[in-house]
């Protein structure tokens, strides 16, 4: 299953590093070391505000579908409708995918409506 096709009522982008580690002599010269050519650590919140239930469960039902955080999926345009930059500026990097940090969160608004709170982390 594909990840829900609904635009999100908004986002919350983390670009993520790219692989750095730090050495710092006891001179306190500083030596930095680049171990990768792609930025890791990305993370992308997403809110679903006032969607009717049916479409909160299919949040669930790809939750489900993933086995929760254990596989990665890759995410169809509509996360990023409204964005008027470069589509690949708040995507995982390239050849990268995406995988839940933590279950949907879903909050009843009244009978039949819900929000969906959504928190994914960009992976190699």
């Amino acid at each position: 299953m594909t990840f829900p096709t609904i635009n999100p009522s908004s986002r919350q982008f983390d670009a993520g590093d790219w692989p750095i580690k730090t050495y710092t002599s006891q001179s306190g010269a500083e030596l930095r070391i680049l171990y990768g050519s792609k930025r890791t650590g990305m993370k992308l919140g997403l809110s679903y505000d006032n969607i009717t239930d049916t479409q909160a469960e299919q949040f669930l039902t790809h939750y489900d579908s993933t086995f929760g955080t254990y596989q990665t999926f890759t995410l169809p345009s509509q996360v990023r409708s409204g964005w008027s930059g470069t589509q690949s500026a708040i995507d995982a990097a390239t050849g990268n995918s995406w995988r839940y940090a933590e279950q949907p969160q879903i909050t009843a608004v009244k009978a039949g409506r819900s929000s969906v709170r959504v928190s994914l982390v960009g992976v190699l």
